[in-house]
C-alpha cells in the first residue's frame, strides 16, 4: 500500500512518516509541503524529496494522509480528485462551506474526514451522542471543556466543536443558537438550552476533552485524555488502511470503527 503525506514536515507529518516506514505493509512514496516553501526540492530522507503537489509524485499513491490547514487541504483535494486518489484528512478549522466542498469531492473519490483520528475520541463521540439522547428532556446542562498545548492555532479545537455538534443534534437543538464560547461579566443565570464550549492552552498538553452533563444533585463526566500525539498518527494509519480500495464516499472514523 502506497502512502503520501501532505504537511510532511509538521510534527504529525513526521510522526506518520516514521510509522509508515516501520509498517511492512505500507510504503511512503511522496511527501508534500506548501508549494512556496523553501523545502520544495530538498531531501526529506535518503529516498524522498519534498514536492509541492500531489501531481509531482512519480509513484502514484493509493492514499494521501493530510494534517495541514483548510486552504492546503482544499488545494490537495483538487489534485486528488484529478488523480483518483483517496484522502484521509485530520485537518481542523473548516467552515461549513469548506466541509461541503469535501463532501462534493467524495462523489468522485473516497474522502475520510475526522477532526480527531484517535480511536478513543471517536468512541467518546458515540458515547456523548447516546448520553445526550437519553438526557435531552431531563433538565441537564451541557458544558464542554478542552485543553491543548500552547502551540495550537485554532480554538476551540475541532474535536470540541464536533462534540458540541453531536450534543446539539442528539438533543434536537440548533448549535448556532445555543453555543456559548466562554462567559465574562454579568451574564445572568445560565440559559436552559446553552451548550458551553471552553478552550484552554497551556504547556505541552497533547489533548484533553471533557463533556459534562449536570443537573441539580449530580454530574456525569465523559473524558478523553491523549498522552501522546502518536495516538492520532496511528489512528490515521488505521483509517488509511481501511479506506484503501473503498468506493467513492464521505467517510468518518465511525465507519472505520463500525459504530
Amino acid at each position: 500500500m502506497k502512502i503520501a503525506i501532505n504537511g510532511a514536515n509538521g510534527r504529525m507529518g513526521r510522526l506518520i512518516a516514521s510509522i509508515v516506514k516501520d509498517d511492512e505493509n505500507m510504503r511512503l512514496v511522496g511527501v508534500m509541503e506548501n508549494p512556496e516553501s523553501d523545502l520544495i526540492g530538498k531531501s526529506f530522507d535518503d529516498k524522498l524529496k519534498f514536492v509541492g503537489s500531489l501531481k509531482d509524485i512519480g509513484d502514484k499513491p493509493d492514499v494521501v494522509i493530510d494534517f495541514t490547514i483548510p486552504c492546503a487541504t482544499l488545494f490537495l483535494l483538487k489534485d486528488a480528485v484529478d488523480e483518483g486518489i483517496a484522502i484521509v484528512t485530520g485537518t481542523t478549522g473548516f467552515s461549513q462551506e469548506e466541509i461541503e466542498i469535501l463532501n462534493k469531492a467524495s462523489e468522485r473519490i473516497p474522502v475520510l474526514f475526522s477532526p480527531n483520528m484517535s480511536l478513543g475520541v471517536n468512541l467518546l463521540f458515540k458515547l456523548v451522542g447516546e448520553a445526550a439522547k437519553v438526557l435531552k428532556d431531563k433538565d441537564y446542562d451541557v458544558e464542554i471543556f478542552e485543553i491543548h498545548h500552547r502551540f495550537k492555532k485554532d480554538a476551540p479545537s475541532g474535536t470540541a466543536v464536533r462534540l458540541a455538534e453531536i450534543v446539539a443534534d442528539s438533543m434536537e437543538k440548533s448549535l448556532d443558537k445555543t453555543a456559548v464560547f466562554g462567559r465574562e461579566g454579568f451574564v445572568g443565570e445560565r440559559k436552559k438550552n446553552e451548550i458551553g464550549i471552553f478552550a484552554a492552552r497551556m504547556g505541552d498538553v497533547v489533548g484533553e476533552h471533557t463533556v459534562y452533563f449536570a443537573t441539580l444533585g449530580e454530574r456525569l463526566e465523559l473524558t478523553h485524555h491523549a498522552t501522546s500525539r502518536e495516538t492520532f498518527a496511528r489512528g490515521a494509519i488505521v483509517a488509511a488502511k481501511w479506506i484503501c480500495g473503498k468506493p467513492s464516499g464521505f467517510y468518518s472514523m465511525f465507519d472505520v470503527l463500525g459504530i
